[in-house]
């Protein structure tokens, strides 16, 4: 499912999803199962019943209506335009089965090294990570580098050891950005707020969380409404269901459509300009 674009040019073309250019990638090769997410179960590598022959989702303007709400909080951040065009050179599954489970098996690697290319990008553009600057590029193009290799050697890569790295670096940027920050004690005292945190279901309406690292922090179905977020480390953070209505992410770093997507909220979120208010929160009554 694609993100949704926006005007801001922060983040290349390359690495938003075009599904003008995949072969339907994260609707044959990813497997899921009926929940409230999905509609039905499939298997990896099982072409979606609502895929049509020209790689379009037959059913896209209604995925959430029709029980699909997963495919609108997935994103592959260029990935698959770059399997399908770059990867295997425009050769479609369809046509060459006899590459089509290897195709399927790039493709989540890929996903993986493109969001890694992302986030690092998008510390590139913090004015407060200069001093990280060099180390930031190099990494980059150490990823971007990778990207580009053969099946055989995206299939035999150490995802893990390059993650480490590359977290490493964004943690540095992390702490490099909200430095000026003096984080306050939460008014909500029964919550602990911070790096990994399971606040599901927490009530933090209005809560100040300014500043703070919420890495990997737990939201789900959370009460958020108005809670200032500005300058906030969001990277993992599980917004499933949670209500952001009238919170201000302004200046919030390492989140995604796909974790914005995940959430409600409305037309007075305030959000990075690198995001979009989703369909569904316009529709909110």
């Amino acid at each position: 499912m694609l993100s949704q674009l926006t005007n801001d040019d922060s983040i290349p073309n390359n690495l938003r999803a075009d599904c003008e250019y995949c072969f339907g990638l994260c609707c044959v090769a990813l497997p899921y199962a009926k929940s409230a997410d999905f509609a039905f179960d499939k298997d990896g590598g099982t072409p979606c019943s609502n895929l049509q022959s020209d790689y379009r989702c037959g059913i896209h303007e209604n995925l959430r209506a029709k029980g699909f709400r997963g495919c609108t909080v997935y994103e592959c951040f260029g990935a698959g335009q770059k399997v399908s065009q770059i990867t295997y050179d425009g050769n479609d599954w369809r046509d060459n089965p006899a590459s089509a489970k290897e195709m399927f098996d790039v493709f989540p690697i890929m996903q993986q090294l493109h969001e890694m290319l992302c986030y690092l990008n998008e510390a590139l553009n913090l004015e407060d990570a200069k001093p990280l600057h060099r180390d930031l590029q190099g990494a980059f193009e150490d990823m971007e580098y990778h990207t580009k290799q053969s099946p055989k050697f995206l299939l035999e890569l150490n995802v893990p050891a390059h993650r480490a790295t590359v977290n490493d670096l964004l943690l540095r940027t992390s702490e490099l950005v909200r430095a000026k920050f003096s984080i306050k004690k939460n008014q909500k005292k029964q919550y602990k707020i911070g790096r990994g945190s399971d606040l599901i279901g927490a009530k933090l309406r209005g809560a100040d969380l300014r500043g703070a690292n919420l890495r990997g922090a737990l939201f789900i179905a959370s009460d958020l409404r108005e809670a200032d977020m500005r300058v906030t480390d969001l990277i993992g953070a599980d917004f499933r269901d949670a209500d952001l209505s009238g919170a201000d992410l302004t200046g919030s770093f390492f989140i995604t459509q796909a974790q914005v997507n995940s959430a409600k909220g409305d037309m007075h979120t305030k959000l990075p300009p690198s995001l979009s208010i989703p369909d569904h929160w316009r529709k909110k009554v």
